[in-house]
């Protein structure tokens, strides 16, 4: 059998055996799809998540976090990305996916199975450019009732933010270039929702040399003025493989 003959089988076997896969998926249950975003932001000392109001009258009044739709030509991720900017403007905002949602009557209409991605965010570095349904930012505290099983969502979301704190330092993106040790506890307790023993926590801190000193003093506080600190990246960009979870 000469080369182009075989060649030639091998493209009809391909083509038959595609044929058979494609034939098997038209066997397979249309399930929809959907991608949900969490996304939190840290403000006047109090964590927020973003919500809009759900357009579908069964939930009238109730909150819902921001999701649609996967499209049939769109990987998750990209679909998480898409549907954050269709519903806030926001083009850079790093999304990490924490699960998926599959309860049998989660959707009012029927059997849909949702992805979920959460992000954390400094509010005042992120405008929102659309408003939509009343999108706008909520005190996680406040929140008792939501749309869809959100609320089921949103408490997942947050599970998945107090490990990745105690995990990573993201928290200081969140703080001013300079920051009291004050505020500093501030944002851990808001994020974690509990009271942290002030010398424990100041000693965890001071124990991982990542602090500078800047010899500042807060200004126009309502308390004795606290010393200011910077975060120092670099010296733990070089050492992040040596980093331990932060337990309290």
């Amino acid at each position: 059998m000469s080369k182009k003959t075989n060649t030639l089988a091998a493209a009809t076997s391909n083509q038959a055996d595609l044929l058979v896969a494609q034939t098997l998926v038209q066997t397979y249950p249309q399930l929809p799809i959907t991608v949900d975003c969490v996304i939190f932001g840290f403000e006047d000392n109090e964590l927020k998540v973003l919500l809009i109001r759900s357009d579908l009258a069964v939930f009238k009044g109730l909150w819902s976090v921001l999701g649609d739709n996967v499209q049939s030509d769109e990987k998750l991720d990209e679909a998480a990305t898409r549907i954050l900017k269709e519903r806030t403007g926001m083009d850079d905002v790093y999304l990490d996916e924490i699960g998926s949602f599959s309860e049998l009557n989660r959707h009012p209409g029927g059997r849909v199975v949702t992805v979920a991605y959460c992000s954390l965010l400094n509010i005042k570095h992120h405008q929102l450019k659309i408003t939509a349904n009343e999108l706008h930012w909520h005190k996680v505290s406040s929140i008792q009732e939501m749309a869809f099983d959100h609320k089921q969502i949103l408490d997942a979301g947050l599970r998945w933010l107090q490990k990745r704190i105690q995990e990573h330092p993201l928290g200081f993106n969140l703080l001013p270039e300079k920051f009291s040790l004050r505020e500093l506890q501030n944002l851990y307790e808001a994020i974690l929702g509990t009271t942290l023993d002030r010398r424990n926590f100041r000693k965890k801190f001071a124990s991982m040399g990542l602090l500078v000193d800047t010899k500042e003093y807060e200004q126009d506080v309502p308390h004795r003025p606290g010393k200011l600190y910077k975060f120092n990246y670099e010296k733990y960009e070089k050492n992040k493989r040596k980093w331990i979870a932060i337990d309290f």
